[in-house]
């Protein structure tokens, strides 16, 4: 019966502050919608009806563990992962949505998970490079590069702080290998 239906659930772990059930919450960056030929990205808001954490139901989350969030969104939503790399706070207490990074970066010595010991190359304008912002993973192209200072234009969009750290990797023999770190700007 429709009365069993459940709200999508959320999964994660709290990094500061607390949740209880009854807050009203956002999703950052959001899902993908089509708006006049251009792809879009439209933070969701929401409502937690349910919170789950170390396999018992509860009325309020903090920092540490995994908590399942169980939400008032369309489960089709959150099914097969759908949500993965979204960034999830109460509404208006979220970092700014980023089309672009700029990244002090740092390159490492040899390129990570390569059987040769293959020197990793410093980062050039043009160039694609795959990216690890929290839970979230993006493409970006490197639009200017000066010293150590990259800024990418990313292919989907990212929430994220100053100072946060981003795992660079760059495709060598077909295959994505870690190259360093940055850190936004």
């Amino acid at each position: 019966p429709i009365e069993q239906l459940e709200g999508g659930v959320l999964g994660g772990t709290i990094l500061q502050g607390k949740f209880t059930v009854n807050d009203e919450i956002e999703l950052r960056p959001g899902v993908s919608v089509e708006e006049e030929g251009k792809t879009v990205y439209k933070p969701l808001t929401t409502q937690i009806v349910s919170l789950h954490a170390g396999g018992r139901k509860v009325k309020e989350a903090r920092c540490g563990g995994l908590v399942g969030v169980g939400t008032l969104l369309d489960p089709s939503l959150s099914k097969a992962d759908g949500l993965t790399g979204n960034i999830v706070g109460k509404v208006g207490m979220l970092p700014p949505v980023l089309m672009e990074l700029t990244l002090e970066t740092h390159i490492l010595e040899r390129v990570v998970g390569t059987k040769e010991m293959t020197k990793a190359e410093n980062i050039s304008k043009d160039e694609t490079l795959l990216l690890h912002v929290g839970a979230a993973i993006t493409v970006g192209k490197v639009v200017a590069v000066k010293n150590e200072v990259a800024t990418l234009k990313l292919t989907r969009p990212v929430c994220a702080v100053t100072g946060s750290r981003v795992a660079i990797s760059r495709k060598i023999a077909g295959r994505w290998r870690l190259i360093g770190y940055g850190m936004i700007r």
